[in-house]
C-alpha cells in the first residue's frame, strides 16, 4: 500500500517507458489488487511480468473480500506472492495457509513465489535455519517435484527497517536453502534475496551465484529507484 491507483497507474507508465536489456533481466510487478487488471493490461504482451501481491485459496464462494487465485488466472496474473513476512506477521496468516495459498496457485498456472524469513527474535536465539525449513516443509510436502515456483527469502526483521541482511550472510542462507529444496523438487528453483533492498546495496548482492534475483519493496515504488536499481544490476 505505498501507492494509491493514480500513483500506481502513473508508475506503471513511466516503467512502461523505461528501456533495459530484456534478454539479463527478467522483470515482474505487484501492483495493489485495485490497479492490477490496468496494469497487467499495460504490459501485456511484453516481457514484463504481472503478478498478485495476494491471493485467496478458494476458487469462489462466501469469502467477502477475497480474490482467489483462479480471479487473478483469469485476469492475467502470471506470479503471486505467498507467505510475505507482512502477510505472516500482520495478518496473523500461519504456515497451513500459505500452503493452502500456494497450492491453490498451482491448481490454477499461477507460479507462486514462496516468502519465508525469521523474526528478530529467531535469529537470536539461533533457530534462523529451524524456522525456514519449517516454513519450507509445510509448503512444500506432498508437491509435485515438476512444480515450477519460486521462493523468496526475506528476513523479517530487515523488511522496511532499511537494515539489509550482510551480503555474506544472505549467501550462505540461500545456500541453505537450496540444499532444502532439493528434498521437495527435482527443478532448479530460483532463490530471491528481500528485505530493505535498494539501489545503493544490490551491487554487494550481485556477485553471489546463490542469489537469483531480488524482491524489492518500497525501493521499488518510485521510478528514479527502479531506474538505478536495474542499472546497477545491468553494470555488474
Amino acid at each position: 500500500m505505498y501507492l494509491n491507483f493514480s500513483e500506481s497507474m502513473i508508475l506503471a507508465n513511466q516503467l512502461a517507458t523505461m528501456s533495459y536489456d530484456t534478454e539479463k533481466i527478467q522483470l515482474g510487478l505487484f501492483p495493489s489488487t485495485l490497479a492490477f487488471t490496468e496494469v497487467e493490461k499495460l504490459f501485456r504482451g511484453s516481457p514484463v511480468c504481472v503478478g498478485a501481491q495476494n491471493v485467496g485459496w478458494t476458487p469462489k464462494g462466501a469469502y467477502t473480500g477475497a480474490v482467489s487465485a483462479q480471479m487473478f488466472k483469469e485476469a492475467g496474473a502470471t506470479y503471486a506472492l505467498v507467505g510475505h513476512s507482512e502477510r505472516r506477521y500482520i495478518f496473523g496468516e500461519t504456515n497451513d495457509d500459505v500452503k493452502k495459498k500456494f497450492d491453490a496457485c498451482l491448481d490454477v498456472g499461477i507460479i507462486p513465489i514462496l516468502c519465508i524469513g525469521e523474526t528478530k527474535e529467531d535469529l537470536e536465539a539461533g533457530k534462523r535455519e529451524y524456522r525456514l525449513k519449517k516454513q519450507l516443509m509445510t509448503v512444500l510436502e506432498g508437491v509435485s517435484k515438476d512444480a515450477q515456483f519460486f521462493v523468496a527469502y526475506e528476513p523479517v526483521w530487515a523488511i522496511g527497517t532499511g537494515e539489509a541482511c550482510d551480503h555474506l550472510q544472505a549467501a550462505e542462507i540461500h545456500d541453505v536453502i537450496k540444499d532444502e529444496l532439493n528434498t521437495y523438487t527435482s527443478q532448479s528453483i530460483p532463490v530471491l534475496y528481500g528485505g530493505s533492498v535498494n539501489d545503493e546495496n544490490v551491487v554487494f548482492y550481485l556477485p553471489h551465484q546463490s542469489i537469483d534475483g531480488f524482491l524489492v519493496g518500497s525501493a521499488s515504488a518510485e521510478r528514479d529507484h527502479v531506474h538505478s536499481l536495474l542499472a546497477a544490476v545491468l553494470a555488474a
